[in-house]
């Protein structure tokens, strides 16, 4: 074997959520070119099949469950689904997320709430539910972001609380899964990477965050797919309980 064979998914199952757009298109694909089937959800199914398409032109198969993660049962559809159509699963993407930028004095309960039923507790009806039936060798990637670790200047109170908690959730899952279940539970914090979110920032935002970052530029979805594989597969192994930020060194400055 091969150091690149380790970064190989063949006959493995991946389920992404959040799949229907952006960098969920992204990691679908990457998933489906080391080798892995893949089961994709979201709630807008209708956006599903490109995506499918994506993954079946690299010749792996691919599944499409309409999903909400906020909603346990959704999350418990799309992971029964998954046993049923594809056999296994190996491999969870937390993608799923939502954003905002409210004011913190104008924000309401209900703007508040929203973002962390999909961006922390979605996360965690999703991981309950593989837990449950992932066998030893499996791994589970929460998407948070570099919000998670630093601010970036903009009002995300409800948007950084989730991405840091999801951190937290991380290391917990990890220390409860890796000895016992064997499950290894890492997080991405990405940096600004193109993305419906995005899409939504101020005019002329990301450029102005340029002088933050000392790749002077923002990333590439293909180079945060490349870590996603990385720790999906065996070549990372032995990373458990970490936090990998991917943002061109925003975090260090």
């Amino acid at each position: 074997m091969t150091v690149l064979d380790l970064f190989r998914l063949d006959g493995k199952v991946a389920i992404v959520t959040g799949a229907s757009s952006g960098l969920g298109v992204s990691f679908a694909r990457a998933l489906a070119e080391a080798g892995a089937d893949v089961a994709l959800g979201a709630r807008r199914v209708d956006r599903l099949a490109e995506t499918r398409g994506v993954v079946e032109a690299t010749g792996r198969r691919a599944l499409t469950v309409q999903t909400d993660v906020a909603v346990p049962e959704d999350c418990t559809a799309l992971v029964d689904a998954t046993m049923r159509e594809l056999g296994r699963v190996d491999v969870l993407v937390n993608n799923a997320g939502v954003g905002t930028a409210v004011p913190a004095t104008r924000e309401t309960p209900e703007q508040f709430r929203a973002v962390i039923d999909v961006n922390l507790n979605g996360c965690y009806w999703m991981a309950q539910a593989c837990g449950r039936v992932m066998r030893p060798g499996s791994s589970i990637i929460n998407i948070s972001s570099v919000l998670g670790l630093t601010t970036a200047g903009l009002p995300q109170a409800a948007y950084s609380a989730s991405k840091a908690g999801l951190i937290g959730m991380t290391r917990d899952l990890a220390q409860q899964w890796t000895g016992r279940k064997g499950i290894r539970v890492n997080a991405l914090a990405p940096g600004f990477f193109a993305s419906e979110m995005t899409d939504t920032y101020p005019e002329g935002y990301i450029e102005s965050m340029a002088a933050r970052i000392p790749a002077g530029r923002k990333g590439d979805g293909a180079e945060l797919a490349a870590a996603l594989v990385f720790l999906a597969s065996d070549a990372g192994g032995y990373v458990t309980g970490q936090t990998l930020a991917v943002d061109g060194g925003l975090t260090i400055t």
